[in-house]
């Protein structure tokens, strides 16, 4: 928790890259072990879990980069992009309505470059707990 109150980006970034290699890997995954067994359709419990545990690193990590930067705009596109992702994710999950799959890159390749931005060009270099007033 640590790492993600003074790295807030770098984390999310990390997690949203992560998160798009699990979702590129999913289908190649499921077409390996359909040609290799027949006995198991389903997703294993502990792969589907693994959405939620993206989930809340993203969380925490889009809520501490809000924190530092000065970009407005960055701290709307961050939440907008995270609540778009979520709702791709428990939608995927419940089937609620028609999504297409490749719909969830939006989201993650956005969360990634806009970490990345904000790393670069959004901080203002001192977080607001940190700034004595006077």
């Amino acid at each position: 928790m640590l790492l993600i109150k003074q790295k807030p980006d770098s984390i999310g970034a990390i997690a949203s890259t992560l998160c798009l290699i699990h979702c590129i890997a999913t289908p190649l995954i499921f077409i390996v072990q359909s040609s290799s067994m027949t006995c198991c359709n389903g997703v294993p419990a502990w792969w589907g879990s693994i959405d939620y545990l993206f989930l809340i690193i993203s969380f925490f990590a889009i809520y501490h980069s809000t924190q530092t930067t000065s970009k407005n705009w960055i701290k709307t596109s961050l939440w907008l992009s995270f609540l778009s992702l979520t709702t791709i994710i428990v939608n995927e999950k419940n089937a609620w309505f028609y999504l297409d799959e490749k719909l969830i890159y939006v989201p993650t390749i956005a969360l990634i470059v806009l970490h990345l931005y904000n790393k670069k060009y959004g901080q203002c270099g001192l977080h607001k707990s940190f700034i004595k007033s006077e």
